[in-house]
């Protein structure tokens, strides 16, 4: 069976910059890392293959440098990597990305079988490329999945995790799932990770490789519009009840609530 992993590399810290012109984060000389909650969907996908058998691919869209995220993913044992580069794919929103995420996916020498992604990014928060991609795909999806139960050719069940509880979903394969950090817990690379790592051949494609629409990617092709970025005033202080005991607070607090027309 064919895994492929879908990730992003985010900045390694809060403290980044906004460019004013186009709305989007500035990423020269900020720390890099692969997003949190992609960690486990890299460790489920090398999981899957040593349970099932098959291949697990990597891929990324980003500048050269975010070929240091799929190195790291291949030396924890991912087989194969993909860099989407190119200088029209900047300043993509979730719609463009995943856009072309899944022309990448179509341009698989091997159909992929289950592709997996993190549930959202830390940068953005969103949670809308994994479901995007797959309903561009135009396959079935399920979100927040804590545990894959059952998975064969043409088949998977998983769980999905919950506010109170959680769902048992059976569906056909080719599918994608997003996962939640309750479904594993992440393996450090080896040294001989590492070292068989620098030595494979990150794949580089292009617009022209995945046969992208100039129109449909990066900022020119991102329906999403960043009009205004600003930092919200602080929080005044607010009033301090005070009484001899809780019910006279209580009856204080009432009163103010009430005089606001809260209550």
């Amino acid at each position: 069976m064919h895994f492929v992993v879908c990730i992003k590399q985010v900045p390694a810290t809060t403290s980044v910059q906004i460019d004013p012109k186009t709305g989007t984060l500035k990423r020269e000389g900020v720390e890099s890392i692969i997003n949190p909650f992609d960690e486990y969907a890299i460790e489920e996908g090398i999981r899957l293959k040593e349970r099932v058998g098959g291949i697990t691919t990597v891929i990324t869209m980003g500048p050269p440098q975010a070929e240091q995220a799929l190195r790291e993913a291949l030396s924890r044992g991912c087989d194969d990597a993909i860099l989407l580069t190119d200088r029209s794919f900047a300043g993509a929103d979730t719609w463009a990305t995943s856009y072309t995420l899944s022309c990448a996916i179509k341009m698989l020498p091997e159909p992929a079988d289950l592709i997996i992604c993190g549930k959202q990014a830390s940068d953005g928060d969103t949670a809308q490329v994994g479901p995007s991609v797959a309903e561009m795909l135009d396959i079935p999806h399920v979100a927040y999945v804590r545990k894959i139960v059952d998975i064969r050719p043409g088949y998977i069940k998983v769980e999905r995790m919950l506010e109170d509880g959680v769902d048992v979903l059976e569906m056909s394969l080719p599918a994608l799932i997003t996962v939640v950090k309750e479904i594993n817990t992440p393996r450090l690379p080896t040294l001989k990770g590492m070292l068989a790592a620098k030595k494979k051949q990150i794949h580089v494609w292009n617009k022209e490789t995945i046969h992208a629409e100039t129109d449909k990617i990066g900022l020119v092709g991102s329906p999403t519009q960043v009009v205004k970025v600003f930092t919200p005033p602080p929080r005044l202080g607010g009033e301090r009840i005070t009484g001899a005991d809780a019910k006279e607070i209580a009856q204080k607090l009432i009163q103010k609530l009430s005089s606001h027309g809260i209550i």
